[in-house]
């Protein structure tokens, strides 16, 4: 798999102050967890489901490459390959950990949250294009994303601009009326969860450091994010999170 190539930082994110949450850190929040398996009372996704998806989504692809907007974990880990980036924004859209997780980084015992595209606001990502085979690649990015029905994290066609203008990139956003959705929560209460939810793919507090870490080589600076970040620090430091 290609790795996504990522912008050249600008100068003032070089003359920023270290991030409060360091690696160490994050390896306090880091154990073992085996994966408990799909979680009893879940509808999970089939191989026509995805086929499904894959197909409306390309039936409906606006002519040219297939672009992808990244704003999370599809930094780093995009799930088949991509080419290219390009910062870009996406308007009416932000990040946030607005849904509840029982399995890959968090457990039933402790339900952890992850990040999706919200109403309301901006996001800046990068928008990278789906190589070749691009329904294979694409299918690949869908079973990354989406597991259990009705799905939370729906993928979406997003207006988005960048220094070549406006145009058409998939993104995943969240779905209100979905039962797992958490909603608008305060910094504190999401702080604390993060500092706590670990799964067999790791923590909650580990997902933010790499997005953050990943963001930050894109020259890109998320407010919200910089200030959980030390919220998240802070739980870690006063807590015995084991």
């Amino acid at each position: 798999m290609n790795k996504p190539i990522s912008a050249a930082p600008r100068k003032s994110a070089l003359r920023k102050p270290p991030m409060a949450l360091t690696e160490a850190l994050v390896a306090r929040t880091l154990r073992a967890v085996e994966d408990a398996g799909p979680t009893p009372g879940m509808v999970y996704m089939t191989d026509q489901d995805y086929a499904r998806f894959r197909d409306e989504i390309l039936a409906s692809a606006p002519a040219g490459p297939l672009k992808l907007f990244a704003y999370g974990s599809l930094l780093w880990k995009p799930a088949g390959e991509v080419r290219g980036g390009e910062r870009a924004v996406a308007r009416g859209w932000h990040r946030s950990f607005c849904f509840t997780v029982q399995r890959f980084r968090g457990t039933l015992d402790q339900p952890g949250l992850m990040m999706a595209l919200d109403r309301g606001g901006q996001c800046q990502g990068m928008v990278f294009e789906i190589a070749e085979p691009v329904a294979d690649n694409l299918e690949a990015l869908l079973r990354r994303e989406m597991t259990i029905l009705p799905a939370v994290n729906v993928p979406r066609w997003l207006r988005v601009s960048t220094e070549g203008g406006m145009g058409q990139a998939l993104g995943f956003v969240v779905d209100p009326a979905n039962p797992r959705y958490a909603g608008k929560l305060d910094k504190p209460k999401i702080a604390a969860t993060l500092a706590r939810a670990v799964g067999h793919w790791g923590s909650g507090a580990q997902y933010l450091f790499e997005t953050i870490r990943h963001l930050d080589a894109c020259g890109i600076r998320d407010r919200n994010l910089w200030q959980l970040q030390e919220l998240v620090a802070l739980e870690i430091g006063r807590a015995d999170i084991r």
